[in-house]
């Protein structure tokens, strides 16, 4: 298995958050860098400064071919894509193209515990690190969640257990990344404008138990069909949760079930060999829809395989708040509540969404599509949604696939389309943006979508 080491020559490419620091990380442990970024130097001032001190060359504006063909090993950032051709061209050179991730972890000790699926790892990730921390041990979370596993990989201070939300793009390209404990929440179609097809982008995500064996663990929904069928045979043991009762659990999962169910919609009924049975009062939790029960379920496994106490997990699932931009309630105004979903940016999460609510819903969607079929959306648009506003690239095509099972509406602007929701409202309804899209169209991402909603919403 390829090893970073000392003296060797290191091209990183993309200079965002995570280029910047591994980089940093690479610099320190004495690898000779380049770096390289289709922008150019004024538009990277913030990457730059943030690397002043640190000891590298840069070629910026564009790639250049031969560069990439001198390297030992290059570091590819979760945001370019791979097939380009200087990318292309090293691959054919046997030049080993590898993720910030993948080369983090090569100078991580401490154990890891990485969340990956379509939705639901954000949130996910959060409450794992909380649950940790409230049993009174010390947490890193990072990776797709913000902080770059290479940033903790530089601290001096570590920490007992390392969080990490990975997504496909940086498994991509990992080749020894080990987790001891790995949770697949869900798969669904998603980022297909950057895969061939929908199963090479769910192998991506199966890249995340390549390493593991059969001291370490998968924590995996049991709902989920195509993971079930992909993860039964793996070497890591398996923890298992739904939100079905065992009594609706197919009679061959139920006989060695090992994991947690959903008891009722105010219960959840841990059920493992290693631990005393258990039941947690979930009732009161803040956080709408079954989805986000699968994701508290998934936490508690992973963070009772990490010897979190059931106390500490009760106490975070009662005290656990909606990550911004997840289905963040936002403002009551004449008796209208608006809901800002706008992480919700594929199909399966906006069809998640939908089912989280029994109230009539105003529903804002579109912006630029990803390759997804939205015709799964018919029905429950009929079921759910009242009023259909849709904006962005996406409109015309979503228009054409579930418009005729709502009174809908196509709006040239965002604002539009916010005035416009309100105007239908009435008491009682939810006006919701979940827009099943991406939002480079009109922004520069999901969070300043959702905060540009939130601005307007305050002007009501």
């Amino acid at each position: 298995m390829f090893k970073v080491k000392k003296g060797m020559k290191a091209l990183v490419v993309g200079l965002g958050r995570s280029g910047v620091a591994v980089t940093k990380l690479l610099c320190k442990k004495g690898v000779k860098v380049t770096i390289t970024d289709e922008l150019n130097k004024s538009d990277l001032k913030d990457s730059l400064e943030a690397l002043e001190g640190y000891d590298f060359d840069s070629e910026l504006g564009k790639h250049v071919l031969k560069t990439f063909c001198e390297q030992d090993f290059i570091v590819v950032s979760p945001g370019v894509k791979l097939n380009i051709k200087p990318l292309q061209q090293a691959e054919k050179s046997k030049i080993p193209i590898l993720s910030e991730i993948e080369v983090a972890s090569q100078f991580i000790s401490e154990p890891i515990i990485a969340i990956t699926g379509t939705n639901g790892k954000t949130t996910t990730s959060t409450m794992i690190a909380e649950m940790i921390q409230a049993s009174g041990k010390t947490v890193f979370l990072g990776g797709n969640i913000g902080i770059p596993l290479s940033d903790y990989a530089t601290r001096r201070e570590k920490s007992d257990w390392v969080v990490a939300e990975v997504s496909s793009f940086q498994l991509d390209t990992t080749l020894s990344f080990h987790p001891h404990i790995a949770v697949f929440l869900n798969v669904a179609p998603d980022h297909l404008d950057r895969y061939p097809a929908y199963d090479d982008y769910v192998q991506s995500k199966m890249r995340l138990k390549d390493n593991m064996t059969e001291e370490d663990y998968v924590v995996v929904n049991l709902r989920d069909q195509k993971l079930m069928s992909l993860l039964s045979n793996a070497k890591p043991k398996m923890l298992c949760f739904t939100s079905d009762s065992l009594a609706k659990t197919p009679s061959h999962y139920v006989e060695k079930f090992q994991g947690v169910y959903l008891d009722s919609p105010t219960t959840m009924h841990l059920k493992a060999s290693r631990w005393k049975e258990h039941v947690f009062q979930v009732g009161e939790v803040k956080l709408r829809g079954v989805h986000n029960k699968e994701n508290m379920m998934a936490a508690m496994c992973a963070a009772k395989l990490a010897g979190v106490s059931n106390e500490a997990i009760q106490k975070v699932f009662n005290n656990f708040k909606p990550l911004p931009h997840r289905m963040e309630f936002v403002a009551r105004k004449n008796q209208v509540t608006f809901y800002n979903d706008s992480k919700g940016t594929n199909v399966h999460s906006l069809l998640r969404s939908l089912e989280s609510f029994d109230e009539p819903i105003i529903l804002i969607a579109g912006g630029r599509d990803k390759g997804e079929d939205y015709s799964s959306l018919a029905l429950p648009i009929r079921k759910h949604v009242k009023n259909l506003i849709l904006i962005g690239e996406a409109k015309e095509k979503i228009n054409r696939a579930i418009g005729d099972y709502s009174e809908t509406f196509l709006v040239g602007t965002f604002e539009e389309a916010i005035y416009l929701a309100y105007q239908k409202s009435r008491s009682g309804d939810v006006i919701l943006l979940s827009p099943g899209c991406a939002s480079q169209d009109m922004f520069k991402n999901y969070e300043e979508r959702g905060d540009y909603y939130k601005k307007i919403i305050q002007r009501f």
